[in-house]
C-alpha cells in the first residue's frame, strides 16, 4: 500500500507541475513577458517542481537528509541515467555555450553544495541564503547574455500555450493543490517504506524518490530527442541540476536548517563526479559529442552507484 501511495503521490506531483507550468506560461504570455525569459525561469523551474515539493515538505518535517538526498539523487539520476538514455537514442552535441557556460555553471553549483556540506555537515539558513543568491545572480547573468544573443538571431518559434484567465486560474490552483498533496503523500510513504525495509530515509530519497521526481526531466528530454533536438535535453538536465542545488536547497535551507543525516560526503562527491564527467566528455572523450557508447557507460555507472547504496 505504501508503494501505491508513493506512486500516486508522484503522479499528483507530475500532473500538478505540468498544470502549474502551463498556467504560468500562459499567464506570462498574457503579460507579454519575453519568451526566452519564460524559458529560463518558468519552464526551467517547472521540471524541478517535484524535487522542490518533496524536499520542501521533508525539510518542514525535520527530515533534512531526505531533502538533501532527494536533490543529490536527482542530480546524479539526471546526468547518468537521463543523459545516458538520451545519448543511446541519439548522440548529443555540445555547443560552445554548453562548454563555456552551462557545464561550468553546473559544476560550480555542485562545488558550492560540497563546500557548504563539508563545513559543518548541514545547510544553515545563512548558507541557504548564499545558495539562493547564487541562483539569482546566475539567472540574471544568463538572461542578460541571452538577451544580447536574441538581438543577433531570429526569434524562436513562439510558445503556443493559450488559455483564458479562468482556465489559467484553474490550472495554477489545481497544479498547486496537486503539488502540495502529492508532496505530502510522497514524504510520508517514503518514510514508511524506509522503516519497513530497514534502510535510511536518505537511501530511499536518493534512489526511489529521486528517480520519481526526475520523471518530468526524463519525459521532456526524451521528447526533445524524438523531435531531433538533443541539445535541448542537455540544457534541460543542466538547468535542472543548477536549480535543484541553488534554488531548491537554497529555499529549503533558508526556511529551516537542513541536516545531512545519513547522506554521506561520498554521495556529494558522486554528484560532483557526474558533473565533471560531462565536461570531460565534451572536452576530451567524445570530442564535443556525448556518444552512444558513453551513454551506455553512464547507465552502467548509475546502476553500480545504486547497487553500492542498496
Amino acid at each position: 500500500m505504501e508503494y501505491l501511495i508513493l506512486v500516486a503521490g508522484l503522479a499528483l506531483i507530475i500532473i500538478g507541475a505540468m498544470m502549474l507550468t502551463d498556467g504560468s506560461v500562459a499567464l506570462a504570455k498574457k503579460f507579454r513577458v519575453p519568451e526566452f525569459i519564460i524559458g529560463l525561469t518558468v519552464m526551467a523551474v517547472g521540471t524541478s517542481l517535484p524535487e522542490f515539493v518533496v524536499s520542501f515538505f521533508a525539510a518542514l518535517g525535520g527530515s533534512g537528509d531526505m531533502a538533501i538526498g532527494n536533490i543529490v539523487g536527482s542530480n546524479i539520476f539526471n546526468i547518468l541515467a537521463i543523459l545516458g538514455i538520451c545519448a543511446i537514442f541519439m548522440p548529443i552535441d555540445f555547443t560552445r555555450t554548453n562548454v563555456r557556460r552551462d557545464i561550468p555553471a553546473c559544476i560550480a553549483a555542485t562545488v558550492a553544495l560540497l563546500v557548504v556540506t563539508a563545513l559543518n555537515g548541514d545547510i544553515t539558513r545563512i548558507e541557504g541564503l548564499i545558495l539562493l543568491a547564487g541562483y539569482v545572480v546566475m539567472i540574471t547573468l544568463t538572461i542578460r547574455a541571452d538577451r544580447k544573443a536574441m538581438t543577433k538571431e531570429p526569434e524562436a518559434e513562439a510558445l503556443t500555450v493559450k488559455m483564458s484567465y479562468l482556465k489559467v486560474t484553474v490550472w495554477i490552483v489545481a497544479g498547486l493543490a496537486g503539488l502540495i498533496f502529492g508532496g505530502r503523500m510522497c514524504v510520508n510513504s517514503a518514510t514508511e517504506i524506509a522503516r519497513q525495509l530497514g534502510v535510511s530515509e536518505a537511501v530511499i530519497a536518493i534512489t526511489l524518490v529521486a528517480g520519481g521526481t526526475s520523471l518530468p526531466e526524463l519525459a521532456s528530454s526524451l521528447v526533445s530527442i524524438l523531435r531531433g533536438s538533443p541539445s535541448l535535453a542537455l540544457g534541460n538536465v543542466l538547468g535542472s541540476n543548477i536549480a535543484n542545488i541553488l534554488l531548491i536547497l537554497g529555499v529549503c535551507g533558508t526556511v529551516t536548517p537542513l541536516t545531512m543525516g545519513d547522506v554521506g560526503m561520498n554521495d556529494i562527491y558522486m554528484t560532483l563526479a557526474a558533473a565533471m564527467v560531462v565536461l570531460i566528455s565534451a572536452l576530451i572523450i567524445g570530442r564535443d559529442k556525448l556518444t552512444r557508447i558513453e551513454g551506455v557507460m553512464f547507465l552502467v555507472c548509475y546502476a553500480a552507484y545504486v547497487y553500492t547504496l542498496i
